[in-house]
Order: C-alpha cells, then structure tokens, then sequence
C-alpha cells in the first residue's frame, strides 16, 4: 500500500466513524417529514399530505438560515481549531447561538400571523387545503425554536466528539415524535395541528438532550462567554451564506415547482410528490451526512493549510461515498412499490402510480448529488464564492424548474422527476467546466479538478507523509525523519532532536494507545520543513491523549515518571495537543 492510500485509508476510517453522527442529525427533519406524511395518509386525509408538501417550501426556507448559521459557524471554528485558537473558536459557537435565537423569534412570530389571520393564499391556492395548511403552520411554529438552536448543538457535539449524546437527542426525538403523534391524531382526533404539534413537541425534546450537555460545565464551548465580538457575526453570515444560498434557491424551486404541479397536475401531484419526498428524505440524510462530514475535515485541512488532507477528503467522497449511494439508489428503486404501500395502497388511484414512478426516477440523481454538495460545500470553505453561487443557482432554481416548465405539459408529474436527474448531470458539468475555465485543459486530477492553488500549503518536495502500524515501523521512520531533515539542511543536532522526538511520541501512542481496544490503529505522521523549522505533526485515532495533561500530572507525583515526554518538552519550541474530530492532532516544533 503506497503512502496516499494510507493516508485515505485513515481518514476513509474517521470519516466512516463521523458519519452515521452526522446522518442522524440529518435525519431529525427527515423523520418528522416521513411520520407525519405517513399519519396523514393514513388517519387524517390526501389533502392533508398536500398541506404538508405545501409547507415544505417554508421548511427549507428555515433551513437555509440554520443552514447558513451552522455552515459558518463550524467552518469558523474548524479554521480557528487548526490553527489553535480556541478563545476565538468559543466567541464563534456562542455568538451563533444568540444568532440563532434571535432568528428562530422572528420565524415564529411570521408562521402565527400567517396562520392566524388567513394569509396563506399565496401557497396555499386551493379553498379546501388553506385551513388545513394554517392549522398545520401554526402547529409548526412552536417547534422553530428547537428546530434552530438545536441543529448548531448537534453541529458542536461532533466537534466536542460526543457521539452517545448525539445519538440520544435524536432517538428521543423519533420517540417522541412517534408517540405524540399517535395521541394527538389517532386519539384526540386533532388531525394537521396535532400532526404539526407533535413534531414541535418532539423538537423541544431534541434540544433539551443537547443543551443539557452544554449547560452541565463539562463542554469545551460554553454557552455563555461572558462579552461577545460581535464583529464575527459578518464572517459567520459571509461563510455561511453560500450553503444557506443553495438551500434558498431550493425554496424558491420549491415553489416554484408546486406552482406548476397544482397548474398542470392538481392535489394528487402534489400529495404523491410530497409522500415520496418525505420518504426518499430519510435516504437522503446519508449524503447529508457526508457533507457535513467532509466540511468539517475541509475546513480544518484549509486551517491547517493541509493539501495532502484536502484532495485527500476529496478522494474519500469520490472512492466511498459515491458507489455507496449508487447501491442506495438501486436499493430505492428495486423496492419503488412496497415503499408507495406505506402511504397508498389502492394501485388503481392516480396518486399511487405517480407515486411509484418517483420512487423509480428520484433515486437516480442521489449520486451525483453527492458531488455536487461537495464541491459547494469545498467552494464554501475555500473562499470560491462565485463558483458556489454558479453551482448553487445551477442546482436549486435553474435545471429543475427549467426542465419541468419545459416537460411538464407532455409528461406530467413524471417531469419534475426527471428534471431532478438531468439537474444532477448538470451541476457535475458545471464543476467539470469549471475546472477546464481556471486551468485552461482537461482536469488531469484532483488538484486540477478542485482548482487548488499552486501556492496553498507546504510544496510536496519540503514535506514527508509517513504511517505507522508498530513499533519496528516507529523505529524505522525515526531514520527516515533524520534523513529528511539532514537532507533539507537542517543541523545534526536539530535532526537527531526530530527523530528522537518522533521515536519518544509515536512509540508512546504504539505503547499505550493501540492496546486500549481492539480495533486496528495507525498513525499519520507528517514531518514539514518550513521557515528553517521542523515540524512534526503525529495523528491518531486512539483514545484521546494528552501529553501536556499527563507531564503535569506526572510532575505532582514521581519526578522519574515519564521521563521520555519530560525530554520532549525540554527539547521543543512548542509542542501543541488538540482532538479533533476524535483524532489526536500531536504538533511539535523543533
């Protein structure tokens, strides 16, 4: 195995690792979508599900604020994590919060006047839905609050690595969602209010697990840093709105796209596409969850100015992530019909065919997708703000409302369908085209085709990536990091001092770290000759350890205890700690 694949190898392990966290949190919105599409199907009534479609538009509209706000929020924090502020990191995390807050008031008070006063005539067309679409909306309202402040939590457990209290938001709230909507709808009879209270309810619960955590005093961000630099609210708004931009033309397809399904389709195509959107939404939390996945490992590599770590990211999506959801994709489509049973059953009704052929078109466009929001989610966080407004205007307005106006007299509703897959063959144009515009030829890898700059990073030719499995394989690179250094003019002293350095904390980690369990490690060591300094990075994906923590805990005890990480210290410039997404980040300069 040569040193790149290796390399993919251990962050392919850690990204797999933060995923099913990350799809999770994906997945809140996506299981209140599918229980009360599938409630109302099935115990309220068709145009119900149409008042729930018709409410989509409003929901991604919300979406696109959290988004923006968590999208910069975390790419801040990544950035100011790799280069090991943390002062500036925790004013990030609690101004986003108060951001949060503050959005999340005025998006409660819009839902109950609209709903309170009849002023949904403009989503709502049709006489016989508006009052089912207010009482909905209303419902809805007492869950924005939640639903906002609760998707930055989640965002930030990933970062304080605390998966198990992830995990326990999320299942609280499919309990809760589940439960309280069987009371509401099949016992108290409250039909789209209690659908839309229950969810609410349910948020409530979500957020409540998360900030539990928060308040408790044993988080690394605080959720309350005393003054605020308010000026750091423009950098998480000028960061963030590129992802929020995509998720606001979304809206605007959404209704765009209702508006022409109502014109030429009518309530039955509405209530087919939303049954099959909220379905194919619990599937589409996993490249969700990818791209949350990846913006954080992108946005500390950019930190960190870490090429290797960047294309390295990009390579996993490319390698991994696709061909896992080509094989979601065609699990969708083999089971098209006992998935439309869930919600209609009558194979004779118009809204059960057209219900079928979404679930045979719509999984097509979910791989490439997944490039798509990659390459959004890279322009996002490497400052490529006109590409990712190109590709964001590409993917949420133009192809789709473009190819459906164009189809939909001829084919229905089964265009709004295929226009989703010619989007997805679209935007992985877009990127290709891209790409040949900044580099003037043909990408010919994945630095051409992300258009890296020449000058991001340290050259390949002033660093060494190396990988250990044992401590033979420690004493081995010991070597080659002398070498490297002598080769690079660097003092003997100094030298001898680097591999020394490597042999004493890479050995450490082969000690100590790889026998806490019994999964396979390795370790990721980077040695970079910058600015006449060495510079060793060591990364792991062991038990958290730290080795400031432990030289001061060894001081209070035995003065011959750990004598070896006492040496280190002595000899370095600065030696830094960090877990970053679950890994050990060893910084050392000598």
């Amino acid at each position: 195995m040569n040193q790149t694949d290796a390399n993919i190898k251990l962050l392919s392990r850690t990204m797999f690792r933060l995923l099913p966290i990350q799809t999770l949190m994906a997945a809140v919105g996506a299981v209140n979508g599918f229980v009360s599409s599938y409630f109302a199907c099935n115990f309220v009534s068709v145009d119900a599900v149409g008042a729930i479609g018709i409410f989509g538009p409003l929901s991604m509209l919300v979406g696109a604020v959290s988004t923006m706000l968590v999208g910069g929020a975390v790419i801040l924090c990544g950035r100011y994590i790799g280069k090991n502020r943390q002062e500036k990191s925790q004013n990030v995390f609690a101004l986003s919060l108060m951001l949060s807050a503050l959005i999340a008031f005025l998006f409660t008070l819009l839902f109950v006047v609209l709903g309170l006063f009849d002023l949904t005539g403009f989503l709502a067309r049709d006489a016989s839905v508006r009052p089912l679409f207010n009482r909905y909306l209303i419902g809805q309202s007492i869950g924005v609050f939640p639903s906002v402040l609760g998707n930055q939590l989640f965002a930030f457990l990933s970062l304080e690595n605390k998966t198990g209290r992830s995990i326990i938001a999320s299942a609280a709230f499919a309990v809760a969602n589940v439960v309280l909507t069987y009371l509401f709808v099949c016992v108290f009879g409250w039909g789209e209010f209690g659908l839309a209270l229950a969810s609410s309810l349910g948020m409530w619960v979500y957020f409540g697990v998360q900030a539990q955590y928060f308040l408790s005093g044993k988080s690394h961000f605080r959720l309350f840093s005393g003054k605020l630099d308010w000026k750091e609210t423009l950098d998480i708004i000028r960061i963030g709105c590129p992802g929020a931009i995509s998720s606001g033309h979304q809206t605007i397809r959404g209704f765009v796209v209702n508006t022409l399904i109502l014109a030429f389709v009518g309530s039955a195509g509405i209530s087919a596409f939303a049954a099959s959107d909220n379905l194919l939404k619990l599937f589409w939390t996993i490249p969700s969850g990818m791209m949350a996945v990846s913006r954080m490992m992108l946005s500390i590599s950019i930190g960190e100015e870490d090429r290797e770590s960047l294309r390295d990211t990009m390579r996993v999506m490319f390698r991994r992530f696709v061909p896992l959801m080509c094989c979601v994709s065609a699990l969708l489509i083999l089971f098209a019909v006992p998935l439309t049973r869930i919600y209609y059953q009558d194979a004779t009704e118009p809204v059960y065919k057209m219900t079928v052929w979404a679930l045979r078109i719509l999984p097509l466009c979910m791989p490439l997708s997944v490039i798509c929001m990659h390459f959004i989610c890279y322009g996002q966080t490497s400052g490529k703000t006109w590409f990712v407004h190109i590709l964001s205007l590409v993917d949420g307005v133009l192809s789709v409302t473009l190819f459906t106006a164009l189809l939909i007299r001829s084919l229905g509703i089964i265009s709004v369908y295929v226009a989703n897959v010619l989007n997805g063959i679209m935007t992985t144009l877009v990127i290709l085209i891209y790409s040949m515009l900044m580099k003037k030829r043909f990408p010919r890898d994945i630095d051409d085709l992300m258009v890296i700059p020449d000058d991001f990073g340290v050259p390949e030719s002033e660093r060494m990536d190396l990988s250990v499995r044992d401590m033979n394989g420690v004493i081995e690179i010991s070597k080659r990091v002398q070498d490297f250094c002598l080769g690079k003019g660097i003092d003997r002293r100094r030298a001898y001092l680097a591999g020394l350095a490597l042999e004493e904390m890479a050995g450490n980690v082969v000690d100590h770290g790889f026998s806490k369990d019994s999964k396979k490690h390795s370790i990721d060591i980077r040695v970079v000759h910058k600015n006449d300094d060495v510079i060793l990075r060591i990364k792991d994906d062991c038990v958290p350890f730290d080795p400031g923590e432990r030289l001061s805990i060894a001081n209070n005890e035995d003065p011959a205890a750990n004598i070896g990480i006492r040496m280190i210290f002595k000899i370095a410039r600065d030696i830094q700690h960090r877990v970053i997404l679950g890994m050990n980040v060893l910084t050392i300069r000598i």
